[in-house]
């Protein structure tokens, strides 16, 4: 369990540090364009952002993989 945990941070490190390093300027008009947003807005997005990621690893475990 903790392993796994340990992976999943690894992983998203991973895919940020290579967005922030590939393309920074998308990285500043997307953060840009978040702070523009009411904060409610933000607030479902990550909520949306969450619920997805939760629904893939259900669907991951539910697959087996």
């Amino acid at each position: 369990m903790m392993g796994d945990i340990v992976l999943a941070l690894g992983l998203v490190l991973i895919l940020e540090g290579l967005a922030y390093a590939l393309a920074p300027s998308l990285i500043v008009r997307m953060l840009e364009i978040l702070r523009a947003l009411p904060e409610t807005a933000v607030r479902q997005i990550g909520l949306l952002a969450a619920l997805a990621g939760l629904a893939l690893l259900w669907f991951a475990q539910a697959m087996g993989l």
